[in-house]
């Protein structure tokens, strides 16, 4: 897939990136490159790969048992808070 000199504006724009007119022609190139390598790969027959749980066959993931280590604090933590309101934090607004 090739990209145009347009396409790789729009996306900057969208990205909020400033690419200088001497820039734009190396950027062109190289996404053009990224996506025909890309295509590439989707290109390739994977139907009869059966899909791994691990990367190594015969291993498995490691799990720790789902317990809960330590005891509810929230009371103490709010009692350091400055403000606080129906349990939730109060913080002074910085976006105007």
């Amino acid at each position: 897939m090739s990209l145009t000199r347009t396409d790789v504006e729009g996306i900057a724009r969208l990205a909020r990136l400033e690419i200088t007119e001497q820039e734009l022609p190396v950027y062109v190139e190289s996404l053009s490159k990224i996506l025909s390598f890309v295509e590439q790969l989707n290109a390739a027959d994977v139907g009869s790969v059966e899909p791994m749980a691990h990367p190594l066959p015969g291993e498995v993931q490691r799990l720790r048992p789902d317990l809960v280590t330590e005891r509810d604090q929230h009371q103490k933590f709010q009692g350091n808070a400055p403000q606080v309101a129906a349990g939730l934090y109060i913080v002074p607004k910085v976006i105007e």
